[in-house]
């Protein structure tokens, strides 16, 4: 019997889109194109495949059992043509789409620009929100190539590599009347604080942190970017609790300055995510091992100065 193996990239994007438009758009055909190569599986299969139903398609058991096989056999042949390509940063020329949750945009993007500049001008970077979870950033798809932050649950697609860590500390006017170089904790809980809410986990590690230390704050004002932080702190008396590598990036603005947390916070992990489709990609090893140096360098500055 004779297949048609153009018809499995169509399986496995209706496997993770489980949206006949989405899927269409991510192989750049039609929707009736893709109508067209389903129904040609689900006779060659003689199974439906996927059932329609209000917000998508439904996997049905059959097409469970054999998206782990498929999956699997598409990534190595990937891995097979893509290790047998040469790359050479100075005259690539790609654009990568990456989503990066605001920490790890502020922290560590401008510095992977920079690298990217003198290394590889060809290769330029697309960064789309993070979004509330994985599914919202395109990377268990694949149409994201790398997502940043913290990452909890990933699905067996994606591969997960630790990046740094990275602690809290505190944020005042630099005028303030009554903290100096440190903080209390009494006058931590006295004060009224400036609130970050950066989607995904980063936000609830704060209060996970604060709740282990039992420390409590009086929250004013919640912000949903870190660059509204030193706004707020200049013309109050109030006090942000922030990531120190954040903390050092707004220290420069002359209006606030940086003191440590009156009792110890611990540390949050950064890590680093992209679909196994990408494992042996050159111009993505090798992006990946400048985002892995980036860090480094810049986790290992903080430490040096904390």
């Amino acid at each position: 019997m004779r297949y048609d193996l153009n018809l499995l990239p169509v399986f496995v994007a209706l496997m993770e889109e489980r949206n006949v438009t989405r899927a269409a758009e991510r192989l750049g055909i039609t929707q009736p194109a893709l109508s067209n190569a389903l129904n040609r599986l689900r006779e060659t299969l003689r199974d439906p495949l996927f059932i329609r139903e209000r917000y998508g398609m439904r996997p049905t058991q059959l097409a469970e059992e054999m998206a782990p096989m498929i999956g699997a056999a598409l990534a190595q042949f990937d891995d097979l043509i893509t290790g047998q390509q040469d790359f050479d940063p100075a005259k690539a020329t790609r654009c990568f789409t990456l989503a990066p949750n605001s920490y790890v945009e502020f922290v560590l993007m401008p510095s992977v620009v920079a690298r990217l500049r003198e290394r590889a001008k060809g290769i330029k970077l697309r960064l789309v929100p993070y979004g509330s979870d994985l599914a919202e950033t395109g990377v268990i798809s694949g149409t994201t190539e790398m997502v940043f932050g913290r990452i909890i649950d990933p699905p067996d697609n994606l591969v997960v590599q630790h990046l740094m860590d990275d602690g809290l500390a505190c944020v005042v006017r630099a005028g303030h009347p009554e903290i100096s170089d440190s903080i209390s904790r009494e006058q931590y809980e006295a004060m009224m604080h400036v609130n970050v809410l950066p989607p995904g986990r980063l936000r609830a590690g704060l209060f996970q942190a604060l709740g282990r230390q039992g420390l409590k704050r009086d929250v004013a004002v919640s912000v949903t970017h870190f660059l509204a932080v030193p706004e707020m702190i200049a013309v109050t008396d109030y006090c942000a609790t922030l990531p120190r590598l954040i903390c050092r990036g707004l220290a420069r603005d002359p209006r606030v300055k940086v003191v440590p947390a009156p009792v110890d916070l611990g540390t949050f992990p950064v890590e680093m995510a992209w679909h196994v489709r990408y494992r042996n990609d050159p111009a993505h090893r090798w992006l990946r091992t400048v985002i892995t140096e980036v860090a480094k360098t810049v986790s290992a500055d903080v430490a040096l100065k904390a």
